[in-house]
């Protein structure tokens, strides 16, 4: 599997700021958007594997989970958990960094001990550095989603505070200035640097904006034209899928249209009281989900994949399997739950 055919997006771990009232259709798209992920990867098991319209079809029903985690991130960064300082942003990107590291070192000893794509486990740890590496290809999200927190972050404190954070503007002016500087010393020196990964697209501050703006929108009007919206969206984006790109950017209009509509479907139902705290404790174990759910789809997606033959059990296979990496992903993050562990486990 590339990081070509199958990226993915992490969840943002829930802000747990005391009383700050808990957006339970927030944790429930979260929710939803991880079990997306796990889909788009188990869909390119299956694309790898020969069974290329049962996955480019599973990865069109799953391709709008990254646009829309960078949607919650941008509302939790502006309107839902916004940084009363400095301290507090570099503290969520600990958060963050310390358990991609964390994995990032798992996925590498992983393709060593299995001699997977990546085994190369010492010029893969240094390229790790500057932008995800196949054996955790999946990370790749963080690489972006860390600026696109710094940036907000900083945002928040200079316009909202009106405060100077000296530490984040220093580290979010050295990740601006990085790429050309890696140009500069690979043409002076002729070192065959890897490509630095650390950037946020225009399009990703762009649905980190629109999204918080959605999401703490009051309304959104009524829920059913949104969803009749993201089963139009649904359908064209297949189509483009299957006849011009796959995968389609994220930036295009069809992935656009399905994100929007799919925000608009999900923002503001009401769940019911008694799923809450099942939906609320899914919530907070998303991360780890995602951080661990590749080696559920290695596992035990993929062997299928390769040994399913042709023919119209293909979209079951890929069900069956996508449901039971997400429900082990889950339920192994939900294990390690202890704040001690999901410290550094995520």
């Amino acid at each position: 599997m590339s990081s070509a055919t199958s990226p993915a997006a992490v969840p943002q771990a829930p802000d747990r700021t005391p009383g700050r009232e808990r957006r339970h259709d927030v944790d429930l798209l979260r929710v939803l958007c991880t079990a997306a992920v796990v889909l788009v990867h188990a869909s390119a098991a299956f694309i790898d594997a020969g069974h290329r319209t049962t996955g480019v079809l599973g990865d069109t029903a799953g391709r709008f989970a990254v646009p829309v985690f960078f949607a919650m991130a941008g509302w939790a960064a502006l309107s839902g958990a916004p940084v009363d300082d400095e301290s507090r942003l570099l503290s969520r990107l600990g958060r963050i960094l310390r358990p991609m590291a964390v994995w990032t070192a798992l996925y590498l000893l992983y393709a060593y001990l299995t001699g997977a794509s990546g085994a190369d486990t010492g010029e893969e740890a240094a390229r790790a550095l500057l932008g995800s590496v196949e054996a955790a290809f999946h990370l790749w999200y963080l690489y972006a989603y860390v600026p696109l927190l710094l940036l907000l972050g900083v945002l928040v404190l200079v316009v909202r505070r009106r405060t100077l954070p000296r530490r984040s503007l220093a580290l979010l002016v050295a990740l601006a200035v990085a790429p050309a500087l890696a140009g500069d010393v690979r043409e002076i020196t002729g070192w065959a640097l890897p490509g630095w990964g650390w950037s946020v697209p225009l399009s990703t501050v762009v649905y980190a904006v629109a999204g918080a703006a959605l999401l703490a929108a009051p309304r959104l009007g009524p829920r059913t034209p949104w969803a009749a919206g993201a089963a139009v969206a649904f359908a064209a984006l297949a189509v483009y899928q299957l006849t011009v790109r796959h995968p389609a950017a994220y930036g295009s209009v069809a992935v656009a249209a399905l994100t929007f509509a799919v925000i608009g479907t999900v923002a503001g139902v009401r769940v019911p009281e008694r799923v809450r705290p099942l939906v609320a404790r899914l919530s907070d174990a998303s991360f780890g989900t995602y951080l661990v759910h590749l080696l559920w789809v290695r596992l035990l997606v993929a062997p299928v994949a390769g040994r399913l033959p042709d023919g119209p059990w293909a979209p079951a296979a890929l069900a069956v399997t996508a449901v039971a990496a997400a429900a082990l992903s889950f339920a192994v993050s939900v294990l390690w739950g202890r704040p001690a562990w999901r410290k550094w486990l995520g």
